[in-house]
């Protein structure tokens, strides 16, 4: 069953900045809960990745320097991401490469 879509709004830019300079607990709090309605109005198949994928921003971004050093780390990510998706989309995946290429044992013959 799919989750009813959400029209989620933003305040602005403006005030992002101020909460994010004058309360940044709250401004965590505030991305957090965001995040959580996006990612539970998706799919229950998709749940657990969009969680992952978060974990992962979170991640990257706790370990930059300033919001500056964030977006270039996270705009790496993102090309690094849609280079990933483009390469299976064209089949050019070395990944599906190695599995063509793998020899694939069943496990009663493993043990």
């Amino acid at each position: 069953m799919n989750s009813p879509l959400i029209n989620q709004t933003l305040p602005s830019f403006d005030e992002l900045i101020h909460l994010a300079e004058s309360n940044p607990e709250g401004f965590a709090q505030f991305k957090h809960d965001m995040c959580k309605e996006m990612i539970m109005s998706a799919s229950e198949e998709m749940r657990d990745r969009l969680w992952a994928q978060q974990s992962h921003i979170d991640r990257v971004v706790d370990n930059c320097k300033n919001p500056n050093h964030a977006n270039v780390v996270l705009m790496r990510e993102l090309v690094s991401q849609m280079v990933k998706f483009q390469d299976v989309l064209e089949g050019d995946s070395c990944e599906d490469q190695e599995r063509s290429s793998a020899q694939i044992i069943p496990l009663a013959d493993w043990r």
